[in-house]
């Protein structure tokens, strides 16, 4: 009867590191996810022009490692966005810029009974790559900010995982018409983003 129970045991300790091994498998180190986001910009300048860019729906994809269960590193990456810049002083649009905001975030996932809730927080840098101003007007070509995250994973088969993710970016130039600094642009955009991620 020992004997019996001994096996029994060892069969079902087997299974158990057989199917822990199975989920380290499953959720692999790497996890990729793309999404499409909403660009809601926050539009508050220190120039007196009463500056604006339009919002829009852009795609991303991000590239995140995880370190531990919990902890990763997730770096977010798109394409060249162009956005028209606005003034209300100058009576409308005034002419267009284009900007690839790559940011890197830290994050802390948690597991609520097969939810992945993550929060995180990092940096974005701006390269303004393309900017078409009336003769005189110019913006500082980069910006280095914050960046603040929430989301969520949600499993639906295999390695797939629907994705829901917001994120707070920190991002402003300082404008000059004729050379003299005429004071910041802040963006500070609100991104809202749904798609799916694969766990390998």
């Amino acid at each position: 009867m020992k004997k019996q129970t001994l096996t029994a045991l060892a069969l079902a300790a087997a299974s158990l590191m057989s199917a822990n091994a199975f989920a380290q498998a499953k959720d692999g180190p790497w996890m990729v996810r793309v999404r499409a986001v909403n660009m809601a910009s926050s539009n508050s300048d220190s120039t007196g022009l009463g500056l604006s860019i339009n919002d829009k729906v852009i795609p991303d994809v991000d590239v995140s490692y995880f370190f531990t269960p919990n902890i990763a590193a997730e770096l977010l990456l798109t394409i060249p966005q162009q956005h028209d810049l606005s003034s209300s002083k100058l009576g409308g649009k005034i002419g267009t810029i284009t900007h690839l905001p790559p940011t890197l975030l830290a994050q802390y996932h948690f597991n609520a009974n097969g939810f992945k809730p993550y929060v995180g927080a990092g940096i974005n840098y701006t390269s303004f790559t393309s900017v078409d101003l009336p003769t005189g007007v110019d913006v500082k070509r980069s910006s280095t900010g914050g960046a603040l995250q929430v989301g969520v994973d949600v499993p639906l088969s295999g390695n797939m995982y629907f994705n829901v993710d917001v994120k707070k970016l920190y991002l402003g130039t300082d404008v000059s018409v004729g050379g003299v600094n005429k004071g910041t642009f802040n963006v500070d955009p609100l991104l809202v983003g749904v798609g799916v991620g694969w766990r390998f």
